[in-house]
């Protein structure tokens, strides 16, 4: 929270937060990028960047980057303006890892490392201030009966054997607000303590992210992508828990979607990988949160050393869990029945590093802000399937949505 709170002076924040989780392919337990030394906002700008200049970037893909990717569109209406892709060459980067802090300057900002260091051992006496900000009334975009009916219509669409499956959002929001981001965000957080948390300042836009999910990492020359489908509550002991968890994976529909999608991701995997190395490491694992139990694939590959990581990304983007099956029908229905462009959610935060690495989450589990517009909004979603009831669905949205709706309703 130090390091959170001495960047609140710079204009460009990118944190990284794993709240301590570990898996094997844990890289840090976090990042802070601040102050922007170049930026890049396109395409073409990224992939001559990483080629040439091989050097930090951290930044974003919104989800409707995908219409760059596609023969695609987006006309729904769009409350927070985000650009389609933003990224940033930090003067500044610390890294803490093993419970140390690791300061990474470019040269001519390596002087205010002492500095800088003692203004953030300030920092850390202070605890987060009370909020005395006034209880946020959240509109919903799709109300019930209307979810109901949409729902319908997606699966019509499946029994039609136009798609397999579909992830199916709807935005809350609220207009003419003021808040403050950083603590909204740590209070996020807080909630759930998620391995994939993110806190986004680029100068009036702002992500508050409490993701559980990673959408795609590079190491060396292998490719993990762990894409989530199946969802149930928290129990209200162990033994409560350990039921819930064994029916959860056990349960046919939920790991039918998951399978869905790690077949998706195989698929999207191997347009890059070297022939015969996409293999599916673990298949519906259950993983526990504060807050939920959640159902897990690991699928992973190998690429050929000189491939550009924005090329894996293009060939994978957007993620499986987020889209549906097959991916591209699943995408125009979607456009079609939601009533919001999606914008960074279900995008991907993350960074790439000099050696062309790269680690990126799915925005899901988030609020984002537009504070000139003083415009907030919070998505939620779910798979629909042949076997979905239009009531579930909707009742795991709510559950979705719990952590953001307290941060932001309670104040």
């Amino acid at each position: 929270m130090a390091l959170l709170q001495w960047s609140r002076s710079n204009r460009e924040v990118v944190w990284l937060d794993s709240n301590r989780h570990q898996d094997p392919y844990s890289t840090f337990e976090a990042c802070l990028a601040v102050g922007a030394q170049e930026w890049v906002n396109t395409d073409a700008e990224l992939q001559t960047f990483i080629e040439r200049r091989r050097d930090w970037l951290f930044g974003y893909f919104s989800y409707d980057f995908k219409n760059e990717l596609e023969d695609l569109t987006s006309n729904n209406f769009d409350g927070l303006g985000f650009p389609l892709l933003r990224f940033f060459c930090p003067k500044k980067i610390i890294i803490i890892a093993d419970g140390q802090l690791r300061f990474n300057y470019l040269n001519d900002y390596a002087c205010e490392i002492d500095g800088d260091l003692a203004k953030i051992r300030e920092y850390g006496s202070l605890d987060l201030p009370k909020s005395d900000a006034e209880p946020i009334k959240i509109k919903m975009r799709i109300h019930k009966d209307a979810y109901f009916e949409k729902a319908n219509r997606f699966l019509e669409h499946i029994h039609r054997g136009d798609i397999y499956e579909a992830n199916f959002c709807q935005e809350f929001y609220a207009e003419d607000v003021v808040i403050e981001p950083l603590e909204t965000y740590i209070r996020l957080n807080n909630i759930s303590e998620p391995p994939f948390a993110a806190y986004v300042k680029m100068h009036d836009q702002y992500l508050m992210c409490a993701s559980p999910e990673r959408y795609i990492k590079k190491i060396g020359q292998k490719v993990i992508s762990q894409p989530i489908k199946g969802t149930a509550p928290r129990g209200k002991d162990a033994n409560e828990d350990e039921k819930i968890k064994d029916e959860l994976a056990r349960n046919k529909k939920e790991r039918a979607e998951n399978i869905m999608i790690a077949d998706l991701v195989r698929n999207d995997l191997s347009k890059s990988a070297i022939k015969g190395t996409v293999k599916v490491e673990e298949l519906c694992k259950v993983y526990t949160f504060k807050q939920v139990h959640q159902l897990i694939s690991t699928i992973i590959s190998k690429v050929e050393e000189n491939k550009n990581p924005v090329e894996i990304i293009k060939e994978t983007f957007p993620m499986g869990s987020m889209t549906g099956a097959p991916k591209i029908s699943a995408m125009k229905i979607i456009e079609d029945l939601e009533e919001t462009r999606r914008g960074l959610y279900s995008g991907t935060v993350g960074y790439f590093d000099p050696q062309g690495n790269f680690d990126f989450n799915v925005v899901i589990r988030s609020i984002l802000y537009n504070a000139e517009k003083k415009y907030i909004s919070y998505s939620v979603g779910g798979a629909i399937t042949a076997e979905s009831k239009p009531e579930m669905e909707y009742q795991e949205c709510l559950l979705k949505a719990k952590a953001m709706r307290t941060v932001l309703e309670e104040g």
